[in-house]
């Protein structure tokens, strides 16, 4: 019985949450929240003392975790993407798993390596009239080529 609540909460949610894109400039996955807010009210109505199967917003939490890096990754450096989505999805199943189990710490702590190994391996944006390396190692072959 509570798949077909948490099956029906995802429907619902994303269905709202596609309305209100529609009406609003803000641009947000519906799919994306109707899992994410399917999995917040399951762990709310946990720590209110409701029995739930914790199975549930687990699986539904590791789809977010796994979700937010596949968006986040087309901002990292191309060349440590694995090593920044191993860190990520570790930092990640360490956070929903500690909020699953009520370690608020580690919650933090997971949310915060997250956010650090994001801001790490990001692309550092390239000022104007800033040249790449691998531009300058085009242009030396260019002008080897050249005369």
């Amino acid at each position: 019985m509570s798949i077909v609540i948490t099956l029906t909460s995802i429907v619902v949610i994303t269905v709202l949450a596609w309305l209100a894109g529609r009406i609003s400039s803000f641009s947000f996955c519906p799919i994306c929240t109707g899992v994410a807010g399917t999995w917040a009210w399951l762990i709310v109505t946990h720590l209110w003392g409701y029995q739930v199967d914790l199975i549930i917003p687990a699986m539904l939490m590791g789809g977010t975790v796994v979700g937010v890096m596949s968006k986040l990754e087309r901002f990292i450096e191309p060349r440590f993407v694995l090593v920044w989505k191993t860190a990520f999805i570790v930092s990640g199943f360490l956070a929903v798993n500690s909020l699953i189990t009520g370690r608020w710490p580690m919650v933090l702590l997971g949310v915060v390596l997250s956010l650090v190994f994001t801001f790490y391996f990001k692309i550092r944006p390239i000022k104007p009239g800033e040249q790449t390396s691998e531009k300058i190692e085009e242009l030396k072959k260019k002008m080897k080529n050249c005369c």
